[in-house]
């Protein structure tokens, strides 16, 4: 009694690691009852030769003991033609136990070849089964391989949606974020640069202003340039024509 539980509780066990390994990998699983199935069906097959060869033997048995009933048969019918009766009679009695032996080896031959044929037409059917069984093997596994990757496509499309309230959504916001600020100090280096250029720019209008003044001084006193001219030329050209009008009308009177 104690036996009988103990055996039981190692097979529940053994049960479930065997369902462990089943669920695993079940491909795998498959493959190895097929390889197991291989093995036993080659081993069917080389008994199946072995069975064959003994039916070959026993056909030559009975084709031996054919012969045998043929020649007893003629040498009866050539000792009575010649009128030996006495020796007629003695190969007669050994054709009656030829006879015997023939009927007994052929049926042992209808028996084997009978048998040899059953066995066949399951090593046939069981390897045609096991075609199947490969078909089908590979067929699951690419279902699964398949089913996986999808299962796995899935998963990254639902974690690729880029929702501001996802982890990749969020990440997005800080990418635009400081590609904003990139963007924003280009565009204020832009305008400084572009504050920097009209400063220069004023400052050589400047310079340009001054060394022109500086140029009619030096006329002035080259006497190349009146000094009276001088200031009413640079008057008119900095005020404009209104007040070249006023010193028209001025003349004029």
């Amino acid at each position: 009694m104690i036996l009988e539980k103990f055996f039981g509780a190692i097979r529940a066990q053994l049960n479930k690691l065997a369902n462990f390994f089943w669920e695993k990998d079940p491909i795998a699983q498959m493959q190895y009852e097929y390889d197991r199935s291989v093995e036993q069906l080659q081993e069917g097959r080389k008994g199946l030769e072995l069975y064959r060869a003994l039916v070959e033997r026993v056909n030559r048995q009975v084709a031996s003991n054919a012969n045998h009933v043929q020649k007893l048969e003629a040498q009866i019918k050539a000792y009575l033609k010649a009128g030996e009766r006495d020796t007629a009679a003695k190969f007669a009695l050994e054709l009656e136990k030829a006879k015997k032996e023939l009927a007994t080896n052929q049926e042992q031959l209808g028996m084997h070849e009978q048998a040899y044929e059953n066995n066949l037409k399951k090593i046939q059917h069981a390897h045609k089964n096991l075609l199947a069984v490969r078909e089908k093997i590979q067929k699951y596994d690419a279902d699964l391989k398949m089913s996986a990757a999808e299962a796995e496509i899935a998963k990254l499309a639902e974690a690729l949606d880029f929702n501001v309230t996802t982890d990749f959504g969020q990440i997005e916001d800080v990418i635009q974020r400081k590609i904003d600020q990139n963007r924003a100090a280009v565009r204020v280096s832009a305008d400084l640069s572009s504050r920097g250029v009209a400063e220069v720019e004023a400052e050589e209008r400047v310079e340009k202003a001054m060394a022109e003044d500086a140029l009619r001084k030096f006329e002035v006193e080259l006497g190349i340039r009146a000094p009276e001219t001088t200031p009413l030329a640079d008057t008119a050209k900095n005020l404009g024509p209104a007040v070249g009008d006023k010193a028209t009308e001025k003349g004029t009177a």
